[in-house]
Protein backbone atom coordinates (compact mmCIF):
# COMPACT_ATOMS: atom_id res chain seq x y z
CA UNK A 1 0.00 0.00 0.00
CA UNK A 2 1.39 3.41 -0.96
CA UNK A 3 0.31 6.91 -0.03
CA UNK A 4 0.30 9.92 -2.32
CA UNK A 5 1.01 13.57 -1.69
CA UNK A 6 1.91 16.78 -3.45
CA UNK A 7 5.52 17.91 -3.41
CA UNK A 8 7.73 20.58 -4.91
CA UNK A 9 10.62 20.38 -7.35
CA UNK A 10 13.27 23.04 -6.78
CA UNK A 11 15.90 23.85 -9.38
CA UNK A 12 18.08 26.87 -8.74
CA UNK A 13 15.74 29.72 -7.80
CA UNK A 14 12.74 28.07 -9.39
CA UNK A 15 10.10 26.02 -7.67
CA UNK A 16 7.19 24.12 -9.13
CA UNK A 17 4.57 21.85 -7.66
CA UNK A 18 4.73 18.23 -8.79
CA UNK A 19 1.94 15.79 -9.46
CA UNK A 20 0.95 13.44 -6.66
CA UNK A 21 3.95 11.30 -5.75
CA UNK A 22 3.81 7.70 -4.51
CA UNK A 23 5.47 7.20 -1.13
CA UNK A 24 6.24 3.73 0.14
CA UNK A 25 4.32 2.64 3.24
CA UNK A 26 6.20 1.85 6.43
CA UNK A 27 4.46 0.41 9.48
CA UNK A 28 5.50 -1.61 12.54
CA UNK A 29 4.99 -5.36 12.59
CA UNK A 30 4.97 -7.05 15.97
CA UNK A 31 6.17 -10.64 15.71
CA UNK A 32 5.01 -12.71 18.66
CA UNK A 33 6.12 -16.22 19.53
CA UNK A 34 3.89 -18.31 21.77
CA UNK A 35 1.77 -15.21 22.31
CA UNK A 36 4.65 -13.18 23.74
CA UNK A 37 6.36 -10.23 21.98
CA UNK A 38 9.66 -11.20 20.38
CA UNK A 39 10.49 -8.35 17.96
CA UNK A 40 9.04 -5.29 16.29
CA UNK A 41 10.25 -4.49 12.78
CA UNK A 42 9.44 -1.56 10.53
CA UNK A 43 8.30 -2.89 7.20
CA UNK A 44 6.09 -2.37 4.15
CA UNK A 45 2.69 -4.03 4.77
CA UNK A 46 2.03 -7.27 2.92
CA UNK A 47 3.19 -10.88 3.12
CA UNK A 48 3.04 -10.93 6.91
CA UNK A 49 3.01 -14.72 7.26
CA UNK A 50 5.94 -15.16 4.88
CA UNK A 51 7.78 -12.34 6.64
CA UNK A 52 7.31 -13.92 10.06
CA UNK A 53 8.32 -17.38 8.80
CA UNK A 54 11.48 -16.07 7.18
CA UNK A 55 12.31 -13.99 10.23
CA UNK A 56 11.90 -16.97 12.56
CA UNK A 57 14.10 -19.14 10.36
CA UNK A 58 16.81 -16.48 10.29
CA UNK A 59 16.63 -16.07 14.06
CA UNK A 60 16.96 -19.81 14.69
CA UNK A 61 13.50 -20.01 16.24
CA UNK A 62 12.59 -22.70 13.71
CA UNK A 63 14.60 -25.06 11.53
CA UNK A 64 11.84 -26.67 9.47
CA UNK A 65 8.21 -25.70 8.75
CA UNK A 66 7.04 -28.54 10.99
CA UNK A 67 8.44 -26.65 14.01
CA UNK A 68 5.46 -24.30 13.63
CA UNK A 69 1.93 -25.25 14.59
CA UNK A 70 0.45 -22.07 13.17
CA UNK A 71 1.15 -18.55 11.92
CA UNK A 72 -1.78 -16.22 12.62
CA UNK A 73 -2.35 -12.63 11.48
CA UNK A 74 -4.92 -10.32 13.01
CA UNK A 75 -8.17 -10.13 11.04
CA UNK A 76 -9.48 -6.97 9.43
CA UNK A 77 -7.40 -3.88 8.77
CA UNK A 78 -5.12 -4.42 11.76
CA UNK A 79 -2.46 -6.67 10.23
CA UNK A 80 0.42 -5.31 12.30
CA UNK A 81 0.59 -8.30 14.65
CA UNK A 82 1.53 -11.82 13.63
CA UNK A 83 1.79 -14.70 16.07
CA UNK A 84 3.89 -17.82 15.57
CA UNK A 85 2.95 -20.89 17.59
CA UNK A 86 5.60 -23.58 17.99
CA UNK A 87 5.31 -27.25 18.78
CA UNK A 88 5.86 -28.16 22.40
CA UNK A 89 9.08 -29.98 21.52
CA UNK A 90 10.50 -26.97 19.69
CA UNK A 91 9.51 -24.58 22.46
CA UNK A 92 11.36 -26.72 24.99
CA UNK A 93 14.43 -26.98 22.78
CA UNK A 94 14.87 -23.23 22.28
CA UNK A 95 13.56 -21.95 25.58
CA UNK A 96 16.70 -19.96 26.37
CA UNK A 97 16.72 -18.47 22.89
CA UNK A 98 13.16 -17.24 23.22
CA UNK A 99 14.13 -15.60 26.49
CA UNK A 100 16.67 -13.74 24.30
CA UNK A 101 19.56 -14.48 26.66
CA UNK A 102 21.64 -15.73 23.74
CA UNK A 103 20.32 -13.30 21.13
CA UNK A 104 22.82 -11.19 19.17
CA UNK A 105 21.08 -7.92 18.37
CA UNK A 106 21.81 -6.41 14.98
CA UNK A 107 22.37 -3.07 16.73
CA UNK A 108 24.05 -4.25 19.94
CA UNK A 109 26.94 -2.35 21.51
CA UNK A 110 29.88 -3.95 23.22
CA UNK A 111 30.49 -6.71 20.68
CA UNK A 112 33.19 -6.77 18.04
CA UNK A 113 33.41 -8.34 14.61
CA UNK A 114 35.42 -11.32 15.84
CA UNK A 115 32.87 -12.17 18.52
CA UNK A 116 30.03 -11.90 16.01
CA UNK A 117 31.77 -14.24 13.58
CA UNK A 118 32.67 -16.73 16.32
CA UNK A 119 29.12 -16.82 17.67
CA UNK A 120 27.49 -17.12 14.26
CA UNK A 121 29.84 -19.77 12.90
CA UNK A 122 29.24 -21.79 16.06
CA UNK A 123 25.48 -21.52 15.52
CA UNK A 124 25.58 -22.15 11.76
CA UNK A 125 27.20 -24.90 9.73
CA UNK A 126 29.26 -24.23 6.57
CA UNK A 127 27.54 -24.93 3.27
CA UNK A 128 28.66 -27.73 0.97
CA UNK A 129 30.29 -26.82 -2.32
CA UNK A 130 27.56 -28.46 -4.41
CA UNK A 131 27.35 -28.04 -8.16
CA UNK A 132 29.00 -25.08 -9.85
CA UNK A 133 26.81 -22.37 -11.32
CA UNK A 134 27.05 -20.56 -14.66
CA UNK A 135 28.42 -17.13 -13.83
CA UNK A 136 26.81 -15.44 -16.81
CA UNK A 137 23.40 -16.80 -15.83
CA UNK A 138 23.79 -15.49 -12.29
CA UNK A 139 24.96 -12.12 -13.59
CA UNK A 140 21.95 -11.92 -15.90
CA UNK A 141 19.64 -12.42 -12.90
CA UNK A 142 21.37 -9.55 -11.14
CA UNK A 143 21.09 -7.26 -14.15
CA UNK A 144 17.39 -8.00 -14.51
CA UNK A 145 16.43 -7.48 -10.88
CA UNK A 146 14.82 -4.14 -11.70
CA UNK A 147 12.28 -5.99 -13.85
CA UNK A 148 10.86 -7.46 -10.64
CA UNK A 149 10.63 -4.21 -8.66
CA UNK A 150 7.26 -2.57 -9.36
CA UNK A 151 7.21 -0.97 -5.91
CA UNK A 152 10.59 0.62 -6.56
CA UNK A 153 9.36 1.94 -9.90
CA UNK A 154 6.48 3.65 -8.12
CA UNK A 155 8.28 4.97 -5.05
CA UNK A 156 12.05 4.84 -5.69
CA UNK A 157 12.36 3.65 -2.10
CA UNK A 158 12.05 -0.15 -2.02
CA UNK A 159 14.60 -2.93 -1.70
CA UNK A 160 14.16 -6.30 -3.37
CA UNK A 161 15.31 -9.89 -2.84
CA UNK A 162 14.88 -12.57 -5.50
CA UNK A 163 15.68 -16.27 -5.11
CA UNK A 164 16.49 -18.68 -7.96
CA UNK A 165 17.15 -22.38 -8.35
CA UNK A 166 20.24 -23.88 -9.98
CA UNK A 167 18.76 -23.44 -13.45
CA UNK A 168 17.91 -19.76 -12.78
CA UNK A 169 14.18 -20.26 -12.55
CA UNK A 170 12.84 -17.66 -10.16
CA UNK A 171 11.39 -19.21 -7.02
CA UNK A 172 10.33 -16.08 -5.14
CA UNK A 173 10.75 -12.31 -5.08
CA UNK A 174 9.77 -9.70 -2.51
CA UNK A 175 10.04 -5.95 -2.06
CA UNK A 176 10.05 -3.94 1.14
CA UNK A 177 11.26 -0.65 2.55
CA UNK A 178 13.87 -2.69 4.46
CA UNK A 179 16.38 -5.01 2.83
CA UNK A 180 16.18 -7.48 5.74
CA UNK A 181 12.41 -7.58 5.46
CA UNK A 182 12.51 -8.20 1.71
CA UNK A 183 14.83 -11.15 2.26
CA UNK A 184 12.72 -12.54 5.11
CA UNK A 185 9.62 -12.39 2.89
CA UNK A 186 11.35 -14.04 -0.09
CA UNK A 187 12.78 -16.82 2.10
CA UNK A 188 9.63 -17.24 4.18
CA UNK A 189 7.35 -17.66 1.17
CA UNK A 190 9.43 -20.69 0.12
CA UNK A 191 9.95 -22.00 3.64
CA UNK A 192 6.27 -22.32 4.53
CA UNK A 193 5.49 -24.31 1.34
CA UNK A 194 8.51 -26.61 1.62
CA UNK A 195 10.44 -25.34 -1.42
CA UNK A 196 13.38 -23.62 0.24
CA UNK A 197 15.65 -26.60 -0.49
CA UNK A 198 15.55 -25.62 -4.18
CA UNK A 199 17.16 -22.23 -3.54
CA UNK A 200 20.69 -21.78 -4.87
CA UNK A 201 21.05 -18.09 -5.76
CA UNK A 202 20.03 -14.93 -3.94
CA UNK A 203 19.89 -11.57 -5.72
CA UNK A 204 19.54 -8.42 -3.60
CA UNK A 205 19.28 -4.74 -4.40
CA UNK A 206 21.32 -3.51 -1.44
CA UNK A 207 24.76 -3.91 -0.02
CA UNK A 208 25.53 -7.32 1.54
CA UNK A 209 25.60 -6.98 5.32
CA UNK A 210 26.54 -9.76 7.72
CA UNK A 211 22.87 -10.06 8.77
CA UNK A 212 21.87 -10.89 5.19
CA UNK A 213 24.63 -13.50 4.98
CA UNK A 214 23.36 -14.97 8.25
CA UNK A 215 19.79 -15.19 6.93
CA UNK A 216 20.95 -16.76 3.64
CA UNK A 217 23.11 -19.26 5.56
CA UNK A 218 20.13 -20.30 7.68
CA UNK A 219 18.20 -20.80 4.43
CA UNK A 220 21.18 -22.76 2.99
CA UNK A 221 21.49 -20.47 -0.06
CA UNK A 222 25.15 -20.70 -1.17
CA UNK A 223 25.47 -17.77 -3.62
CA UNK A 224 24.61 -14.10 -3.09
CA UNK A 225 24.88 -11.46 -5.81
CA UNK A 226 24.13 -7.84 -5.02
CA UNK A 227 24.02 -4.44 -6.64
CA UNK A 228 26.33 -2.96 -3.99
CA UNK A 229 29.45 -4.23 -2.27
CA UNK A 230 29.50 -6.26 0.95
CA UNK A 231 30.81 -5.16 4.30
CA UNK A 232 34.11 -6.60 5.51
CA UNK A 233 32.26 -8.52 8.23
CA UNK A 234 29.93 -10.04 5.65
CA UNK A 235 32.90 -11.32 3.64
CA UNK A 236 34.51 -12.80 6.77
CA UNK A 237 31.31 -14.61 7.68
CA UNK A 238 30.71 -15.85 4.13
CA UNK A 239 34.27 -17.11 3.90
CA UNK A 240 33.91 -19.01 7.16
CA UNK A 241 30.58 -20.52 6.02
CA UNK A 242 31.81 -21.42 2.50
CA UNK A 243 29.39 -19.03 0.79
CA UNK A 244 29.98 -17.09 -2.42
CA UNK A 245 29.52 -13.31 -2.40
CA UNK A 246 29.69 -11.10 -5.48
CA UNK A 247 28.55 -7.64 -6.51
CA UNK A 248 28.15 -5.63 -9.68
CA UNK A 249 31.42 -4.31 -11.09
CA UNK A 250 31.92 -1.25 -13.24
CA UNK A 251 31.46 -2.32 -16.82
CA UNK A 252 30.08 -5.79 -17.53
CA UNK A 253 31.47 -8.04 -14.84
CA UNK A 254 31.15 -8.88 -11.17
CA UNK A 255 33.50 -8.67 -8.22
CA UNK A 256 33.70 -11.98 -6.32
CA UNK A 257 34.76 -11.66 -2.69
CA UNK A 258 34.65 -15.21 -1.34
CA UNK A 259 34.63 -18.80 -2.56
CA UNK A 260 34.68 -18.07 -6.32
CA UNK A 261 34.70 -21.79 -7.21
CA UNK A 262 30.90 -21.91 -7.47
CA UNK A 263 30.74 -19.45 -10.38
CA UNK A 264 32.04 -20.86 -13.66
CA UNK A 265 32.66 -18.68 -16.71
CA UNK A 266 32.76 -20.19 -20.24
CA UNK A 267 35.75 -18.05 -21.15
CA UNK A 268 38.16 -16.10 -18.94
CA UNK A 269 36.84 -12.57 -18.40
CA UNK A 270 34.08 -13.15 -20.96
CA UNK A 271 30.93 -11.27 -20.06
CA UNK A 272 28.03 -10.82 -22.49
Amino acid sequence: MNSYRRAFTIEGNGRKETDDMALISEEPLSIRVQGLPYAVVMRTPGGEKAHAAGFCLGEGIVDVPEDMVNIAVCDGEDTNVVTVTLTAARRTRIGDHLDRRTYISQTSCGICGKSVIADLVQALSPLADGDSMDGNGALDCLRRLNEHQPLRDQTRAAHAAAIYDHGFSQLSVAEDVGRHNALDKAIGSLFIVGRLHQARLLIISSRISYELVQKAARARIPVILAISRPTALAVELATALNMTLASMAKGKGVIVYSNPQRLVWPKPNAFP
